[in-house]
């Protein structure tokens, strides 16, 4: 597999997802880090993008509600370099609806190598670390060039 290199910029565009019963956990994490998070883009799926922009007084692009797309609109921008970093506080104690579009946006999120936090602990060294206000390189899978090579070898 080949790689190249994706330039994150020093202001982040930040998924903030959870799921019902980690909505207030994740609403009262982003309070405490309203600082940090001011700084930068903020995106969320349905209510926890409309209850968050409540909390925090801060703007949040809003897409659907997971189970109704939320998820998926995420994991495209994922693909399409539009976000940099997903905070996802899921629960792992219930059953979701929408469970396969949750792995779907979880898998998009380690295809295309962004940080990923799905518990209070990781997103605190995440968004803790000084690498969240400066430009990052990160690599990714050249999947053009993958893409080219699958098909030359079916020529």
């Amino acid at each position: 597999m080949h790689y190249k290199t994706v330039t994150m910029a020093a202001r982040k565009r930040i998924a903030l997802v959870a799921h019902d019963a980690q909505k207030a956990n994740l609403v009262e994490w982003a309070k405490f880090n309203r600082g940090t998070l001011g700084q930068h883009e903020l995106w969320g799926t349905g209510t926890t993008g409309a209850l968050l922009e409540r909390a925090l007084e801060l703007p949040v692009n809003q897409l659907l509600t997971g189970p109704l797309g939320g998820d998926q609109q995420l994991g495209a921008m994922i693909v399409e370099g539009r976000i940099d970093f997903l905070i996802f506080f899921w629960d792992p104690l219930e059953a979701q609806p929408h469970d396969p579009d949750v792995k779907a946006l979880l898998r998009m999120a380690s295809v295309w190598n962004i940080p990923t936090a799905c518990d209070r602990a990781t997103a605190d060294f995440l968004i803790s670390s000084p690498l969240m206000h400066a430009p990052y390189e990160r690599q990714v899978p050249d999947y053009e060039a993958y893409r080219r090579e699958r098909v030359a070898g079916q020529a």
